[in-house]
């Protein structure tokens, strides 16, 4: 059975955010600093969102484009039609080459 809600818990946290917002109201009223400082990251915040909105609406299939390959094979899904050539890294190691000696 589930735990009815703690009638206290939920009465502090809303007397808390409506203390919060009251003091809130009045320093926005009073134009304080702090309010100020706030309505500029705001504005910043919103300006933001909006211009990574725009660019990605003109921009996001360029950038998509860029990082998924178009086709059948490769990242997409499937397999790419020839296998990778890892020659270069075997000789490089030194002791692909040579023969075992036991």
């Amino acid at each position: 059975m589930e735990e009815p809600w703690n009638l206290e818990f939920v009465s502090y946290a809303a007397d808390c955010l409506l203390s919060f917002l009251t003091e809130f109201a009045q320093d926005w009223a009073a134009n304080d600093m702090r309010v100020s400082i706030f309505k500029i990251l705001l504005g910043w915040l919103l300006i933001s969102l909006v211009s990574i909105h725009f660019a990605w609406k003109v921009y996001g299939t360029t950038v998509n484009d860029m990082y998924y390959r178009q086709g059948t094979g490769g990242q997409n899904g499937g397999t790419p039609e020839a296998a990778p050539n890892f020659s270069g890294w075997e000789s490089s190691a030194g002791d692909g080459s040579k023969p075992r000696r036991e």
